[in-house]
C-alpha cells in the first residue's frame, strides 16, 4: 500500500491532538501559561525599570537621577532575563525547533546589563580615573562587556538547554579549530579592502568620519593592550553573542539567509547604538558611517559561520580584521 501523494488526499485524524499554541510575550494573559509567575514579574520589572530610566531621561540629575537610573537598569535587567525564561518555557512546551529566548530580548538584556555594569564599576573607577591610562581603561571596559555577553548567553540560553556551546559552534580547541581560525583570518584582507571602499564612499556622502573605538596611542604598551581588547577579547564575546547564539537561534526558526541578515543587523546596531555627536545631525551621520562600514564584515562573518559550522572561523576573521585595523592606526600615528 502506498501513501497518497496529493495533500488533498490526506485527511486529518479527528482524534489527533490539536497543535499546541505558544503564548507569546505580547499575549497579555496568564491563562494557559506554563510559567505565569515569570511572565507577570518579568513584565512588571521591565516596565518599572523602563519607567525609571525614562524619568531620568526627562531631566532628573544629581544623586536622585543617578539612583533612579541604577534602579531602573537593575529592574529592567532582571525583568528581561525573567521574560527570557518565560519565552523558553512556552516555546519548549509548544515543541518549537528553537526553544529559547528571542535574540532581540537577549540583545536588550545585554544592553541593559552592560550599562548597569559599566555604571556600577565605572563609578568607583572614576574616583581614580586620572591615574588610569586610557588603554588600560579600554581593556577593562572590554573585559566587562565580554563578561556580560558570555554571562547572559550562559544564563538564559545554555543554562536552560536552549542551545549548547557545541551547537553554537564553539568546540574544544583542536587542530581542526586552529585551521578554522586561520582560514577565517585569511579573509580579513579582502574584507578590509571592501570596507575601505564602502567607508570612503560613506564619508564623501555625509562629510564626517567616526573615530576608532580604540584610538591609537603611539606607544607599544597601548598597542599591546588594544590588541588584547580588540583582537582577542571582543571577537570571542561578540561572535558567541551575534553568530553562535543569535544566528543559530534564527536559523532554527527561519533559515540561514534570514538568520545571517538579522544577526548582521543587530551586530551593526550594537556598534552604533550609543554613537554621539555635537548635534542630532552629527550623531546620525556618524552612526550612518559607523554602521555602513560594518555591513561587509557582518555579512562575511555570518556567511563564514554558516559555511563552516564552526565559531572559530568567524572568530579568526573578526580577530584579524580588528587587529590589522588597530596596527594600521598605530602606524599612521607613528608616521
Amino acid at each position: 500500500m502506498t501513501e497518497p501523494s496529493d495533500p488533498e488526499d490526506r485527511h486529518e485524524d479527528p482524534a489527533a491532538d490539536p497543535p499546541l499554541r505558544r503564548l507569546g510575550l505580547t499575549t497579555f494573559t496568564i491563562a494557559g501559561r506554563h510559567a505565569p509567575g515569570l511572565f507577570v514579574v518579568g513584565w512588571l520589572a521591565t516596565l518599572l525599570g523602563a519607567g525609571f530610566i525614562g524619568i531620568v531621561a526627562f531631566g532628573i540629575t544629581g544623586l536622585a537621577g543617578g539612583v533612579l537610573f541604577v534602579v531602573g537598569l537593575l529592574l529592567a535587567s532582571v525583568g528581561l532575563v525573567l521574560l527570557g525564561g518565560s519565552q523558553t518555557v512556552e516555546r519548549r512546551a509548544a515543541g518549537e525547533a528553537y526553544a529559547g529566548p528571542s535574540p532581540v530580548l537577549v540583545f536588550l538584556a545585554v544592553l541593559s546589563i552592560s550599562r548597569l555594569t559599566g555604571f556600577v564599576v565605572g563609578l568607583p573607577l572614576s574616583l581614580i580615573g586620572p591615574s588610569i591610562p586610557v588603554p588600560v581603561g579600554d581593556l577593562i571596559a572590554e573585559i566587562l562587556q565580554a563578561g556580560v555577553f558570555l554571562g547572559v548567553v550562559a544564563l538564559v540560553v545554555v543554562g536552560p538547554g536552549a542551545l549548547t556551546w557545541a551547537e553554537m559552534g564553539l568546540s574544544r580547541w583542536s587542530a581542526e579549530a586552529g585551521r578554522a581560525l586561520l582560514g577565517g583570518a585569511v579573509l580579513a584582507g579582502p574584507i578590509i579592502l571592501v570596507t575601505s571602499v564602502v567607508g570612503y564612499i560613506a564619508v564623501q556622502i555625509v562629510g564626517v568620519a567616526p573615530a576608532s573605538p580604540l584610538p591609537p596611542t603611539g606607544t607599544t604598551l597601548g598597542l599591546a593592550l588594544h590588541l588584547a581588547a580588540g583582537a582577542v577579547i571582543a571577537p570571542v564575546a561578540e561572535e558567541v553573542l551575534f553568530r553562535g547564539f543569535a544566528l543559530s537561534a534564527w536559523r532554527k526558526s527561519g533559515g540561514a539567509t534570514r538568520a545571517i541578515v538579522l544577526s548582521s543587523v543587530f551586530f551593526v546596531l550594537g556598534h552604533v547604538l550609543f554613537v554621539g555627536g555635537d548635534s542630532f545631525r552629527d550623531s546620525a551621520a556618524l552612526a550612518f558611517v559607523g554602521g555602513i562600514v560594518r555591513v561587509p564584515v557582518a555579512f562575511a562573518l555570518g556567511w563564514l559561520y554558516v559555511r563552516t559550522g564552526s565559531l572559530w572561523a568567524p572568530i579568526g576573521l573578526h580577530a584579524a580584521f580588528n587587529g590589522i585595523l588597530i596596527i594600521l592606526g598605530e602606524l599612521t600615528v607613528a608616521h
